[in-house]
């Protein structure tokens, strides 16, 4: 009976034994269990990137071939190693640096020791390649820009990193990945697949073919074509205007919520960010802390908007019945906080919403800002309501776009000023600034253009979106497509729009006009401080305005912003007429505009802090 148990039990022993091997022969595939195994080598077939289109079809990123030199440290030899580093152009020290760290990464799976190599160096190396043992060169493809424009939009793709190695499994050293940009939000749609081929090896490590006659085998699949909605020439000649002045543009398709042009100055070459010179070319750029070319203006600055936020609290004060459309306030060439007069630039007189819109009346606003408060019985209720009101046009926080990164601005709330005033300790004449789009409030430029497209549209907006296509075919993103409402009724916008239009027409944007093309903007100037050895200064004024052309049927809503640019219509107020003509038009009539812009820059006024010289302050904000 013994016998027979034992029998047994060594029979059901082997039985499972085979199964469980049988199973690992047969039935287990995995890539991840392959690669463990050391007879076993993976070959990596990389696919192009996809390439980047305008909306029109223009192209803006392909691909140039590139050649990397590979490294497997279990497979090298004993090798001449001053030749072969003159070869790569590595001193010895640098070579046996990276093939220690592409040792501790793995000694059986390769490395890139070399990336991208030239044309050139890759042709003196590959006929030399059979003396160096455990060395190899991959070919793989870099991007090429068929323009020297758009770099915040576009981004950047570099080398995997340690904590992207260990973040996602699907790269390998060496690997390239989208950084910034567009590279990085469409990473997954633009990189493809690669591909990979499994060789088996004998007890010499010797190749003796394909691995299961190539079962696990995968072909590299094609990074996917997009087309993003920015239109090249439109960002071209923006970058242009820009030329020397420090800001950002953006606008916008209102019918659709497409981002025609996003424009950060000071920019660079995309180029820059190409090839073995990358890494020290974004060193330079990222450690210029003064022009700060890498930090996307259009995305992050967060300034005070100015004389464009008249308008939303126009709406308001419309909404809740606080004023009507011939509601008439006195300005006494400004107005009072207290015994503290703030000035206002308008002539004074007697004001309703039309003339306080196109002149841009200080006391105007803020008198309508006082009765929209007023006409609640507490100071939080009100400005529950008013916060309440401003959100509705994506203000105070993150629009939810498809851009890699972005801030969310400033709409204060109550609580923001009980922690500044006390709980029931503060009225509306303590952030009257708030009338006139100075105080607590903060905004990107790509908010205020879309507050602009809102606008524009009389009460409703698409939430900002880059892309538009995939491989050709239009892409229908819900988030994207969702008609996102303001709280104000459209009836109201009627009258502001009006005073908007009456802006180019006798306002503070009258020399801008752009012949048969009605536009209707807003001019702002906002107030600039900075800290200087401590102390905080007031520096030249930001130029500011905001635009929609035609006033009806509007197909552009753009917003500016120039850093340290006077008042609204001396740079902003220029370049976004330019922008409107050249994108409606496609030409410039108005050369005399067009030639102060190329020809003027702002270097003097960025200078200023350093040098010492005075700084242009504007007495009135308008």
């Amino acid at each position: 009976m013994k016998k027979i148990l034992l029998s047994s039990i060594i029979l059901i022993i082997g039985i499972v034994f085979i199964g469980r091997l049988s199973y690992l022969q047969i039935f287990s595939f995995s890539p991840d269990q392959v690669l463990e195994d050391p007879a076993i080598k993976a070959i990596y077939d990389y696919p192009e990137r996809g390439y980047i289109y305008d909306r029109n079809g223009k192209l803006l990123v392909g691909n140039d071939p590139a050649y990397d030199v590979m490294v497997i440290p279990r497979e090298v030899k004993p090798l001449d190693t001053l030749m072969f580093c003159n070869l790569i152009g590595l001193d010895k020290d640098t070579f046996i640096k990276k093939l220690k760290k592409a040792r501790v990464y793995s000694p059986r799976l390769p490395s890139v020791l070399v990336p991208q190599l030239s044309k050139e160096d890759y042709a003196k190396l590959q006929e030399k390649m059979r003396h160096f043992e455990g060395f190899y060169i991959q070919k793989r493809s870099l991007r090429y820009y068929d323009t020297k424009s758009a770099a915040n939009v576009l981004g950047y793709i570099s080398e995997v990193n340690e904590r992207d190695l260990a973040e996602n499994p699907y790269y390998v050293q060496g690997e390239l990945k989208g950084r910034t940009g567009v590279e990085k939000t469409y990473e997954d749609t633009l990189r493809g697949k690669k591909g990979v081929q499994y060789i088996q090896k004998d007890r010499f490590n010797r190749d003796i073919g394909p691995y299961k006659d190539g079962a696990l085998d995968t072909p590299p699949e094609q990074g996917k074509e997009i087309s993003i909605t920015i239109d090249k020439n439109l960002q071209e000649y923006g970058e242009l205007l820009m030329h020397g002045k420090r800001g950002g543009i953006v606008a916008i398709e209102p019918s659709s919520g497409e981002i025609l042009s996003m424009i950060s100055g000071p920019t660079y070459d995309p180029s820059l960010l190409v090839g073995r010179k990358r890494s020290k070319n974004y060193t330079k750029l990222y450690n210029d802390s003064i022009a700060n070319p890498t930090w996307d203006r259009t995305l992050l600055a967060e300034p005070s908007p100015g004389s464009p936020f008249k308008t939303l609290n126009a709406l308001i004060a419309l909404q809740e019945g606080a004023i009507t459309p011939d509601t008439k306030i006195m300005c006494y060439h400004g107005f009072y906080v207290g015994k503290t007069k703030r000035g206002c630039h308008c002539g004074g007189g007697l004001r309703d919403l039309h003339v306080g819109i196109y002149k841009s009346c200080n006391a105007y606003f803020a008198g309508a800002f006082r009765k929209i408060y007023d006409k609640f019985d507490t100071t939080d209720e009100a400005m529950d309501v008013w916060e309440k009101h401003m959100r509705s046009f994506g203000l105070g926080g993150y629009l939810g776009s498809d851009l890699h990164t972005g801030r969310p601005g400033r709409i204060p709330s109550k609580e923001y000023y009980d922690k500044w005033y006390g709980d029931n300790r503060w009225s509306s004449s303590y952030i009257i600034s708030n009338s006139i789009g100075q105080g607590e409030i903060a905004v990107t430029p790509i908010q205020l253009a879309n507050m602009t497209a809102a606008i524009a549209n009389r009460g409703y907006y698409y939430t900002p979106h880059i892309l538009k296509k995939v491989n050709g075919k239009d892409i229908t993103i819900p988030r994207f497509t969702e008609m996102k409402h303001t709280t104000i009724d459209r009836k109201h916008f009627e009258p502001v729009i009006e005073g908007m239009a009456d802006v180019y027409h006798k306002g503070t944007a009258r020399w801008l006009q752009i012949p048969d093309i009605e536009i209707a903007g807003k001019t702002g100037t906002v107030e600039n401080y900075t800290i200087i050895d401590g102390v905080k200064t007031q520096l030249t004024d930001h130029s500011l305005f905001v635009a929609f052309a035609p006033v009806n049927n509007p197909k552009i809503a753009i917003a500016v912003y120039i850093e340290n640019g006077y008042y609204g219509s001396r740079y902003a107020g220029h370049i976004a007429s330019l922008m409107i003509e050249k994108y409606i038009k496609g030409e410039i009539t108005r050369k005399d505009m067009e030639k102060r812009m190329l020809e003027k820059t702002l270097d003097h006024e960025y200078a200023k802090p350093y040098s010492g010289e005075e700084f242009k302050i504007n007495e009135y904000v308008w």
